[in-house]
């Protein structure tokens, strides 16, 4: 893949997700993004989150039904996704080599790696079910 020229707004956005661990949407990336450069657009976001997602710069986490979260953390690791009010939250890590090497063991084809996703009620919105 040839190299991509140097841009300030994809900087940015790599940047603002690195600092964060809630694993925003675009429209969360775009109105952050927008205090720096007022005049970018949506579909700039959009364009730049796939393109750093593709390049595997950053992981897009899809939800289903909910958009498209973006997180930072690039190495192997679980998420846990609320599925009353969509928030995403990094699970610990665990020995995910076990699940490819059982995975490889019990299909023929090639597998390159995994993803999962737990759901179910984050703390918050189980709390709030009790009232």
């Amino acid at each position: 893949m040839a190299a991509l020229k140097y841009s300030r707004q994809r900087e940015a956005i790599k940047n603002y997700l690195e600092g964060r661990t809630d694993h925003p949407t675009a429209d969360m990336v775009y109105m952050a993004i927008r205090e720096i450069y007022p005049n970018i657009s949506l579909g700039t976001v959009y364009r730049n989150l796939t393109l750093l997602a593709k390049q595997g710069e950053i992981s897009k986490i899809s939800c289903g039904e909910n958009s498209d979260r973006f997180d930072a953390r690039t190495d192997p690791h679980y998420h846990f996704i609320c599925e009353s009010c969509g928030q995403v939250e990094d699970l610990p890590t665990m020995n995910m080599q076990m699940v490819n090497e059982w995975a490889r063991k019990h299909y023929d084809g090639e597998i390159a790696g995994h993803q999962l996703y737990f759901y179910g009620k984050c703390r918050k919105c189980k709390e709030e079910e009790k009232y």
